[in-house]
């Protein structure tokens, strides 16, 4: 970063608290206190209404203002809980680039305003499973700069079921997030055909600096095209109501459409492009699911839970 961007990133960052310590700027920008002093210098220099307090730290002038927009509190509250969801789905530089958006976003609030997010935002969490993207550096924005200009990818990815790891050379369609996981939809040049791409499974990353002329459609119209040609089976399950409750997350990811209910039991209905997937899930609730139809369903389900008992009752590993 030269120093021109620098001062510019300081002053937005000194817009988005009431008052910020010395040691603060130099950790964000890695930076000597040395130079800091000479930097807030400069921007004083240049007619920055910068006040300097000893032991508290610096702040601008109530009521100074860069930016022309000005946001409510209410929407200064949106993009804290925006931030927080983010961090936790996106790779590493993503998240950075978020974070530095939403400075900027909080340097044109009132004090009082920045005073109500530093308080509401330890408050605020958001929790879900290992975020494996943290560990491929910058790869949703190698994707984004792909799909605005029509770059080829380079990847290397294995495949779920049959974990065999093959390079690829892409035409990316679009990208979207679904159940904890970024998918990438692309043109396989290897396979000659519409391809998703799970971006925890892609081992390596690159972008071409090849462009691609091939007019593909969008990412709606290719979700909507897919799930009509989809082979999707009906699955009916029957749950008693004391039990609905466990479901109430899980069974959106799992196909569910819509639900009967009866005296003490509820009867709900899905529809799944993967048996082997919903059958797994099944097993977890076991003690107080029952599977009205299809046989297929049913079988599978006794398949399972035969081989679960012989593994329990005869292990593998026993001489």
């Amino acid at each position: 970063m030269n120093r021109l961007d620098r001062l510019t990133a300081i002053l937005t960052h000194l817009q988005s608290k009431r008052t910020i310590k010395a040691q603060e700027i130099a950790d964000r920008f890695g930076i000597s206190l040395r130079t800091v002093y000479r930097d807030v210098r400069a921007l004083e220099e240049a007619g920055i209404p910068v006040i300097g307090e000893a032991g508290m730290g610096y702040s601008l002038l109530e009521g100074y203002r860069l930016p022309p927009v000005m946001f409510t509190k209410e929407e200064a509250m949106s993009f804290l809980v925006a931030e927080k969801i983010y961090e936790k789905v996106a790779d590493t530089s993503s998240a950075q680039h978020f974070n530095s958006a939403i400075t900027k976003i909080k340097s044109v609030l009132r004090n009082s305003e920045k005073d109500t997010l530093e308080s509401i935002s330890p408050l605020i969490g958001v929790f879900r499973n290992r975020n494996t993207l943290h560990q491929k550096g910058n790869i949703l924005q190698l994707i984004l700069d792909s799909l605005g200009k029509n770059f080829l990818i380079h990847l290397d990815y294995t495949t779920f079921e049959k974990e065999e790891t093959t390079s690829r050379i892409v035409e990316p369609v679009g990208l979207y997030h679904a159940f904890e996981q970024w998918y990438l939809i692309a043109w396989c040049r290897l396979r000659e055909d519409y391809r998703t791409f799970r971006l925890d499974r892609v081992i390596n990353l690159k972008i071409l600096s090849e462009r691609f002329q091939a007019i593909h459609p969008s990412l709606n119209e290719y979700l909507e095209k897919e799930a009509k040609n989809e082979n999707l089976l009906k699955v009916v399950l029957e749950i008693p109501k004391t039990d609905v409750k466990y479901l109430k997350v899980q069974r959106y990811n799992h196909g569910f459409i819509f639900e009967k209910y009866k005296e003490r039991s509820v009867e709900m209905t899905f529809m799944t492009s993967s048996l082997e997937g919903f059958v797994r899930w099944i097993v977890m609730l076991a003690d107080f699911v029952r599977v009205i139809e299809p046989m297929v369903v049913k079988n599978r389900l006794v398949e399972l839970l035969g081989q679960m008992i012989q593994n329990s009752t005869h292990p593998q590993n026993e001489q």
